[in-house]
């Protein structure tokens, strides 16, 4: 509270640095991300060349911008709490002004015309104490509604804060949307790639299919059929080629079944 009154009694650089402290709490709170889905004190050049620095910039997820303004004297509110009943009547009139004045200078300033980004018609004007702006629309109803005619918006931190909570929904939705495309075609891509794995797995068991059968038509004739080359290999051998080596006793025994087989069908 002493913080506080310190920050409004003091010069209008203080109160504003004070009231974007309560911005930047609001944003913090709202879920969205700093320099992703929302920029602090970011430099824009207009047209004619000159300079602009928004206070905060709100990215939407369809591309445009929100600014937000906290630049908001309450000099005269701090004054009007704090006064006499008699006095509070003229402080709360000069109050009233300030709210006016802020609507038209930041009317004037025209930050839709930034050309380095997509923004609404309308700016929010962040107000950081809520009695602040309830006193002064109690007073005068129609405050609201004539800035909005200057497409300026007055948020206090509970009704900025609902708005960004919202955005951030938005982002939420977005990202999800995101997600599901991605989703979408990394699942085409890997079926694509799974029917490519099919078809050359196919192709490699016809292959193995086409070899077991050069191999069993290779051993036919090696081993296993009538008049196989082991056979008379061996008979070569028993006929006094000489040789340092022999065969396997398994091979010889298959041959030698395979022509023993082959001369019974032979005298059938």
């Amino acid at each position: 509270a002493e913080n506080l009154t310190r920050a409004l009694k003091g010069e209008s650089k203080m109160q504003g640095n004070w009231g974007e402290l309560v911005l930047e709490r609001v944003l913090e709170k709202s879920g969205l991300e700093k320099d992703r889905e929302y920029s602090v004190q970011q430099s824009f050049r207009r047209e004619d060349g000159s300079r602009s620095l928004p206070d905060v910039i709100i990215h939407l997820p369809n591309g445009n911008q929100m600014i937000v303004d906290s630049k908001v004297s309450l000099t005269h509110y701090e004054r009007y709490v704090n006064a006499e009943e008699a006095q509070q009547e003229a402080f709360l009139k000069e109050h009233l002004n300030s709210l006016k004045k802020h609507v038209e200078q930041l009317s004037a300033k025209k930050y839709e015309d930034i050309y380095e980004i997509e923004s609404p018609d309308f700016v929010l004007m962040f107000v950081p104490i809520e009695t602040a702006f309830t006193i002064a629309i109690n007073t005068e109803p129609e405050l609201y509604n004539k800035a909005f005619e200057h497409n300026i918006v007055i948020v206090t931190p509970s009704t900025l804060l609902a708005t960004l909570r919202t955005i951030d929904s938005m982002w939420s939705n977005e990202k999800q949307r995101r997600n599901a495309i991605e989703i979408a075609r990394q699942a085409g891509a890997l079926y694509d790639k799974f029917e490519g794995l099919v078809t050359d797995l196919t192709q490699v068991g016809k292959r193995m299919d086409e070899a077991k059968n050069e191999y069993s038509g290779a051993m036919n004739k090696l081993v296993t059929g009538r008049g196989n080359i082991i056979g008379r290999i061996e008979k070569l051998k028993k006929m006094g080629a000489k040789t340092k080596k022999s065969l396997p006793e398994t091979i010889l025994k298959r041959a030698e079944e395979a022509n023993v087989s082959g001369s019974e069908e032979l005298d059938l």
